[in-house]
């Protein structure tokens, strides 16, 4: 089996030690090298050729940052940044998944030893999935054991659908890895007064207010962080918070975003499985989701409850996701009526908002 080749850089020699031992930890994962900042990496990189970078943000002689766009103009390779849980860290990992890195991993602020063997699992999958992200084929790596997967009955039990009830078409969006981008896309070529948009974006609670925030100063709607009962207006967009499952419910005279801290679904939390389904059951026919590039499945069967509820359906084709790994398993449901590249998803999205219920079904692409 093809290991994954990674170069892990970042100044602080006992990163660059904890993260080598707990990559190689992976039989599937190769650290090939190590660099103290941008200048050795540069050099490294062409002696060694991986696969994966994993890359720091702070570090001297030039940022983490300037070198990433440096590298995506020059060698474009996968790269997993390294984060830090503050505000400033996540406006930085955010910029950095502008610029092209793949996904990011966050690092605590003290107790550094614990809190990266606790995270284990989740940067040997990030730094796998990165390799996979690339545009050419590559071996199938192993699986890593991970507990057991909660539906999206853990926090909403499945109800019929609500019909047309309301009268106001709803757009929920769903995305994980690659996703900050991707919605970004979707969210600038949006009019002032386009139908409410409710997102769930896999991200961490201390990224989704800077995310949402930043959404903002790109859209021509109002982008916010979701809050409980906040009504839901056209001309918005609603993220939801990290480390909570955001829901469209019907509260007797209009719709409202609601909160629930119930368990992950799906391994995520917020899921798009639990925002789907509470779309199918409150906004029903009125509902057009799409699900965007990201990792996993998370979902694909929501999709499929909505379509199956009368629900105008969609998802990102392969060539523009970075990973076609949830648009690709509700395509493969048949749970989405149409793939489309990204750059036209906002337009079709808006078509569909402006159709009759009745007559907006469309054949499959």
């Amino acid at each position: 089996m093809e290991r994954v080749r990674v170069l892990v850089v970042d100044d602080s020699a006992l990163v660059r030690k904890l993260l080598s031992t707990m990559l190689s930890c992976d039989p599937a994962i190769e650290v090939v090298g190590t660099a103290a900042d941008p200048l050795i990496a540069r050099e490294k990189i062409k002696q060694l050729n991986p696969d994966v970078l994993t890359l720091d943000v702070e570090m001297p002689r030039m940022d983490g940052i300037t070198f990433l766009e440096n590298l995506m103009r020059l060698r474009p390779m996968p790269v997993v940044m390294i984060s830090s849980l503050t505000q400033e860290g996540a406006e930085v990992t955010l910029r950095a998944l502008e610029l092209g890195a793949v996904d990011f991993f966050t690092k605590p602020n003290n107790d550094l030893a614990s809190t990266f063997a606790d995270g284990a699992q989740e940067i040997c999958a990030k730094v796998k999935l990165a390799a996979l992200a690339r545009p050419r084929q590559r071996t199938a790596v192993r699986k890593l054991d991970v507990p057991p997967r909660l539906t999206a009955d853990a926090v909403l039990p499945r109800a019929q659908s609500a019909g047309t009830r309301g009268g106001m078409p709803i757009i929920a969006i769903g995305a994980s890895t690659g996703g900050t981008e991707a919605i970004r896309v979707v969210l600038e070529a949006m009019p002032p007064d386009a139908p409410p948009i409710v997102i769930t974006q896999h991200i961490p609670a201390a990224f989704s207010g800077p995310f949402a925030a930043r959404m903002d100063t790109c859209s021509a709607m109002r982008v916010c962080e979701a809050r409980d009962g906040q009504p839901i207006q056209p001309g918005h967009a609603y993220i939801a918070p990290g480390g909570e499952h955001l829901l469209v419910m019907w509260d007797g005279a209009k719709y409202v975003c609601r909160l629930h801290n119930g368990p992950p679904v799906n391994r995520h939390k917020p899921s798009v499985d639990v925002l789907f389904r509470s779309m199918a059951a409150s906004v029903g026919k009125s509902a057009i989701a799409a699900l965007l590039t990201g990792m996993g499945d998370d979902g694909a069967r929501g999709l499929l409850e909505l379509q199956q509820g009368g629900a105008r359906t969609l998802v990102q084709d392969e060539e523009s996701s970075v990973v076609w790994g949830m648009p690709g398993a509700a395509w493969k449901l048949g749970a989405a009526s149409e793939k489309l590249p990204l750059d036209h998803i906002a337009a079709r999205l808006l078509a569909l908002a402006h159709q009759p219920v009745s007559r907006a079904a469309v054949s499959a692409t």
